[in-house]
């Protein structure tokens, strides 16, 4: 997966089994449970594979909380349970690090009916976050078992423990997707290479003015997944829209094991070798998408509050983007219901990363008709999402 692999398209002269567009933590994984399941692929990306959104720095892996438990949060669960083994054999692989740790997650306590609700959710997570040869908790405390992480001021009534959370880095973690497909020998990555149309029934992808011919084609673009989806409906309905993220990436002399702080929409990311992340907005509204702002100035005043060790810490890299939200909240996957040769891989929102690797195994399956034993909640659903579309 190189330059060189642009050829093909270039001369106008390329075609594929499987064309998966979007090279992100989507397309991915898509592309190597493709590959694994012997599939020849063409995995094309409008910029650098694993380049876009998927090119942040965040890398927080956490459950939805254990209360009021449905399909969907069963999903997202077993995703976060699954997704260590799969690391682990890709790690083992490529021989490469993807900087996961199951680190666990501390919430600050701000109010009396915080505390008493947190209780509640210790008993729901006894009850549903029940996975085999594993014991996570849900554990209220007086206070952090770390000094200063977060502050005791900013927990005046405790804190949760969660031990089920984890982290990853992302810019690692695609890196070692694209090494194991080079391993592979049956991706070809085509950079710079915006598809800008799809034609189901002629089996046509337009890149530019050349084009690729496909046998099925997988859309996981991101963002960029909505307006090719929108072409697909009757009436060139949206299916989704861009939400603006921006972060910061910390350096800070701190244990790289602690974990993450959650706290009122602030992410506290223990990376390795010093590195703390930051983050995230969520912007439906923005002039600028790719650029950061007062916003992130703000979020960093406000980590800075929670852990003071972060106080002096120097700001090495700041990051916006935009994260694909789908028409119906969440992630959008599966067949179009009208033309059996499109696939959906997209709208992951903020959980993309935690989930990417089960939904591309339930997606890859039923496109080369193998039996699945992965759930996909209805909602998750490409069909229900284009039914959406029709009702706006």
């Amino acid at each position: 997966m190189s330059q060189a692999d642009n050829t093909a398209v270039a001369s106008g002269q390329s075609s594929t089994g499987l064309l998966i567009v979007g090279g992100g933590i989507m397309g991915l994984w898509a592309a190597c449970k493709a590959a694994a399941a012997g599939l020849d692929i063409v995995l094309a990306d409008a910029g650098r594979l694993g380049g876009g959104t998927s090119n942040g720095f965040l890398g927080a892996l956490m459950s939805h909380q254990p209360d009021r438990w449905n399909a969907k949060k069963q999903f997202q669960f077993d995703a976060l349970v699954s997704l260590e083994a799969e690391i682990a054999a890709l790690e083992g692989m490529t021989g490469l690090s993807t900087g996961y740790r199951r680190c666990g997650r501390l919430l600050p306590l701000t109010h009396e009916q915080n505390r008493e609700r947190a209780f509640g959710h210790a008993d729901d997570a006894r009850r549903n976050w029940q996975a085999s040869g594993a014991d996570y908790v849900w554990q209220v405390l007086e206070r952090s078992p770390f000094a200063d992480w977060p502050d005791a001021e900013a927990a005046p009534f405790g804190v949760v423990l969660d031990t089920f959370a984890a982290r990853v880095s992302p810019r690692a973690l695609t890196a070692t997707l694209i090494a194991a497909l080079r391993q592979s020998g049956r991706a070809r990555g085509l950079e710079n290479a915006a598809v800008t149309a799809i034609d189901p029934d002629a089996g046509v992808a337009s890149v530019g003015d050349k084009t690729i011919r496909f046998g099925h084609c997988l859309i996981a673009a991101g963002v960029g997944s909505f307006p090719l989806a929108g072409a697909l409906t009757a009436a060139g309905k949206p299916l989704g829209k861009p939400v603006k993220g921006q972060a910061a990436l910390l350096k800070a002399d701190i244990d790289p094991t602690l974990p993450v702080i959650f706290h009122d929409g602030v992410y506290v990311v223990p990376h390795e070798d010093g590195l703390v992340a930051i983050g995230s907005t969520s912007e439906e509204e923005f002039d600028r998408p790719f650029s950061t702002d007062a916003l992130l100035d703000d979020l960093l005043k406000r980590a800075r509050v929670l852990a003071p060790c972060l106080r002096d810490a120097a700001v090495v890299e700041r990051w916006a983007g935009l994260r694909p939200k789908a028409i119906g909240r969440d992630p959008m996957a599966g067949r179009h219901p009208a033309h059996a040769n499109v696939s959906f891989l997209t709208g992951g929102f903020k959980v993309s990363f935690g989930i990417a690797h089960r939904l591309a195994s339930a997606v890859v399956g039923e496109i080369i008709g193998a039996p699945s034993e992965i759930d996909v909640p209805d909602s998750f659903q490409a069909a229900r999402h284009f039914a959406l579309a029709g009702k706006i």
